[in-house]
């Protein structure tokens, strides 16, 4: 992590959850200052549709936001919002809760939405729930970098799901597939125990034949080319012919 020596995934899996708690709140104090100012909009407005609008907008974004953060429709939010994901962290989330703030607190200078029209209860919702979303979108802007673990690929929100084990829960990433053996290899970085996989180019310091030249373990001769005709006759012997079936167990099952 950039700011920090030690690994926060502990504390971070309780931080990030009381964040998540206060993040709800705030959308549910958006969602009613919302619906506050649209009553108020039909009543004292005259284009009040534009502004009807954009209150429902504000709204059901809220709303929408508000799912992101429950364990509803995780395979959804993977699938088609992948921003809003556990594969990413809260940046967005932040960007948008922030923008849903200003938004909230723009309608403050409207008639249709001013104190004198909301009353001092109604206004006091429009505006602390304004001010509440944009501290909580702020916080979590902040939150995705200080608690994600870069160099382990492991996001915050992975963090606020599974705590210090976030690393291992994660599907060990597949970076290259040998066209002729088939066989996988890993990232380095996520490789367990930090085992080492063997190097896919030859190193700078082999030599003519590929192979180490420094190291006499590693200094294996390179396959002989100048092989003579004759060079494993001794090993021949007579050819092998067909076995007697004569011999053979099935044929001599009257004497076991």
């Amino acid at each position: 992590m950039p700011f920090f020596k030690k690994p926060l995934a502990g504390p971070g899996y309780v931080i990030l959850n009381i964040i998540r708690i206060m993040n709800i709140i705030a959308f549910l104090a958006v969602i009613i200052a919302s619906f506050s100012m649209l009553v108020k909009t039909f009543i004292v407005s005259k284009f009040f549709f534009f502004d009807a609008v954009s209150h429902v907008v504000t709204a059901f974004l809220s709303m929408f936001l508000l799912l992101t953060e429950t364990p509803l429709f995780r395979s959804y939010f993977a699938r088609n919002w992948p921003l809003l994901s556990p594969t990413h962290g809260f940046l967005t989330l932040g960007i948008l809760m922030t923008i849903l703030g200003v938004s909230v607190l723009g309608n403050l200078n409207k008639e249709a939405t001013s104190q004198a029209s909301l009353g001092a209860s109604y206004w006091r919702i429009v505006i602390a729930s304004g001010i509440i979303i944009i501290i909580m979108g702020t916080a979590n802007i902040f939150a995705s970098y200080i608690f994600r673990q870069k160099k382990l690929g492991v996001t915050a929100r992975q963090v606020r799901a599974y705590g210090a084990v976030a690393a291992q829960k994660l599907p060990l990433p597949v970076t290259a597939m040998s066209p002729t053996s088939g066989s996988v290899r890993l990232d380095s970085k996520h490789r367990p125990f930090g085992l080492l996989a063997r190097s896919d180019t030859v190193p700078a310091s082999a030599g003519a034949g590929g192979m180490r030249t420094n190291d006499p373990r590693r200094n294996i001769s390179a396959p002989m080319n100048n092989v003579q005709p004759d060079q494993f006759v001794r090993f021949e012997g007579e050819p092998i012919g067909k076995p007697d079936l004569a011999h053979h167990p099935a044929m001599m099952g009257e004497r076991f």
